[in-house]
């Protein structure tokens, strides 16, 4: 910072948008902005040259994206932190802007002492996210952990084990199962065992919502 001032950089493809922002921050002590861009290269350029404290970031700009932007400036300057600005609240681009490195995610219409204070949050090095987008990315991202929570379990079982699998909730017997795949009618039932023990599952219809969680039954067999 300087002279306890916070630097900013102000990325937006829109002249109008920028210059909002920027009388925002200047209306108030304790800001500098330092320079404004419109596309990616102009951001990297005067990110690079400027060594922003913290860049406020359009999530939709001409060409490369904010979200790719992002993760450039994170490669090239770790210690300036990123502020997402933008209109969609929805939970993929919160999510996404989160995994590019994103500090924090304020949308548009926020009002100018809510996007100050996130500013100062993140180069706090606090996290700012609006409260909707708060509550959206702590369901995306239970949502994400239970999907690699459910692949982990589905790497547990071996391919001939997800043939079985898949016909179980097919509704296939046993005797049916051991036809198709040329297998011993007792094999089918060793394999069901396993499937069983190793999913943590004891019922056909637990089988079933574990297979169409993880795609398995819209998978051709192997």
């Amino acid at each position: 910072m300087s002279e306890g001032r916070i630097r900013v950089l102000v990325v937006d493809d829109h002249a109008i948008v920028r210059q909002g922002i920027r009388q925002v921050l200047e209306a108030e002590a304790g800001f500098m902005v330092i320079g404004e861009a419109g596309n990616a290269d102009e951001a990297i350029a005067q990110a690079e040259a400027g060594v922003p404290d913290v860049v406020v970031l359009d999530v939709s700009l001409p060409g490369e994206s904010g979200l790719e932007v992002a993760r450039r400036l994170k490669r090239l300057l770790p210690t300036t932190m990123i502020l997402m600005l933008s209109v969609y609240d929805n939970t993929e681009y919160v999510l996404e802007a989160v995994r590019a490195g994103a500090d924090g995610y304020v949308l548009k219409d926020s009002s100018p002492a809510e996007l100050r204070d996130a500013i100062r949050r993140v180069a706090r090095g606090e996290s700012a996210f609006s409260a909707a987008t708060t509550r959206q990315l702590n369901v995306a991202l239970r949502q994400e952990a239970e999907r690699s929570a459910q692949a982990q379990r589905r790497e547990r079982l071996t391919t001939r084990e997800l043939d079985v699998l898949r016909r179980i909730v097919a509704g296939r017997t046993n005797k049916e199962t051991a036809t198709e795949l040329g297998i011993s009618h007792r094999t089918v039932e060793t394999h069901r065992e396993n499937i069983l023990k190793k999913l943590g599952v004891r019922s056909v219809a637990e089988l079933t919502r574990f297979a169409l969680e993880t795609g398995i039954l819209g998978e051709d067999d192997r």
